[in-house]
């Protein structure tokens, strides 16, 4: 992007003039060129017109320093259409960078409440194998009373074996997620406090984008507007193909001095105004050549355009469809938590087998994983809604 700026800024300059300085030192034997070393060093004599000398000279030289200005005057608008092809090329490249910083806050923001999400999973695996453990102590005093089978008693054992391994499982997804947030943002996970709940206090609290569904999306969306860009920088970069065709018009002064052994010499300077035309068929091919780019870079501004308007929809329908799953999974963790303890009291009182509570306790770890996935994915929906909109991802101005 910086680079893109540079060069764009070079191009406003186009119009300035040029300068060129230059250092020179020659030495030749050739009669032409002797006898112009010497005039420019005011060394001519009347011993040089003498037709032996002039015929068969001894070799000159010297040394010389120079400046010239060189001021274009009408370059058939190839400065002009360079300099806004590298000014629209800048502008791609800033929407890029646009877009890279809302993609690298979308990847924060699901690193973050990944975090979130198994550190709550740790506490719902902490909870199941702390149940998981009394289920198997009671089983064993049970047996050993007499009162329970020992295949109840290996069912809890077992029970509680699966509860520490699924435990370890969440803490190896938690060191995972603090590991991606550490990278991504570098914060510590383990040493910062995340405050932001997993959950959405009100779901529908959030700016209605303009527009109808289907509706190519707002302006601001920077990989659309670093498309549009590139398409302007390929229609100017035509215009300059095209004037490369032209005739160009520029002024030239200057100044010379060239020096004997002596450091004696002459002084002089010279202006003039020069109209130069250069055509070959590679030109006419270049201008074939960059105009098929600016058609392709129109059309893939253009399939950018449909595809941003097609992200937004299903980002809409990911956001309500993970809303809907959130709220199915908090009744489903509810009615599964009352189940399990309902269960587990009556499996005490003796009125329902072991395996009663052992599908409660599973239907009740399903329902909580399923409500940390949704939460997760209607968290993660609603950043990549912002983020197809073209909106501060979180709300966040970056």
């Amino acid at each position: 992007m910086e680079a893109a700026r540079a060069e764009a800024q070079s191009a406003r300059e186009g119009h300035w003039p040029t300068l060129a300085l230059t250092a020179k030192g020659v030495g030749t034997s050739e009669p032409v060129g002797v006898f112009g070393v010497k005039l420019d060093e005011q060394r001519i004599t009347t011993a040089d017109f003498n037709p032996a000398t002039l015929n068969s000279p001894g070799p000159a030289g010297g040394v010389g320093l120079g400046a010239a200005l060189v001021l274009p005057i009408w370059m058939g608008g190839r400065i002009v259409a360079g300099e806004q092809a590298a000014q629209a090329q800048a502008g791609a490249e800033a929407s890029s960078q646009e877009r890279r910083r809302q993609e690298m806050a979308v990847a924060v923001v699901q690193a973050y409440f990944a975090v979130k999400v198994a550190a709550q999973g740790l506490q719902y695996a902490d909870d199941a194998l702390a149940h998981a453990r009394e289920v198997e102590r009671f089983l064993r005093e049970r047996n050993e009373k007499g009162l329970a089978l020992d295949a109840d008693a290996a069912r809890g054992t077992a029970f509680r074996a699966q509860a520490e391994a699924e435990r370890a499982a969440v803490l190896q997804q938690l060191g995972a997620a603090r590991s991606a947030l550490r990278m991504l943002a570098g914060i510590d996970a383990s040493e910062s406090q995340l405050v932001t709940p997993v959950a959405v206090a009100d779901p529908t609290a959030r700016p209605s984008p303009p527009g109808n569904p289907g509706e190519a999306p707002p302006p601001a969306r920077p990989d659309v507007a670093a498309a549009r860009f590139r398409s302007r920088a390929a229609e100017e970069s035509v215009g300059v193909s095209r004037a490369s065709l032209l005739p160009e018009v520029f002024a030239q002064a200057g100044v010379d001095t060239l020096r004997g052994p002596s450091f004696q010499g002459a002084t002089w300077w010279s202006a003039a105004l020069v109209v130069r035309w250069q055509f070959g068929l590679s030109s006419v091919r270049s201008v074939e050549a960059a105009e098929a780019r600016s058609a392709a870079a129109g059309a893939a501004a253009r399939w950018q355009e449909v595809q941003a308007s097609r992200e937004v929809e299903e980002a809409r329908r990911a956001g309500a469809s993970a809303e809907a799953r959130v709220r199915s999974a908090l009744e489903a963790v509810a009615a599964s938590e009352s189940a399990r303890e309902l269960r587990l009291a009556r499996y005490r009182q003796g009125l329902l087998p072991l395996t009663e509570v052992l599908d409660a306790e599973a239907a009740l770890a399903g329902a909580r994983s399923l409500l940390l996935r949704s939460q997760l994915e209607a968290r993660i929906a609603r950043a990549q809604l912002d983020l197809a909109l073209g909106l501060p991802v979180e709300g966040v101005e970056s």
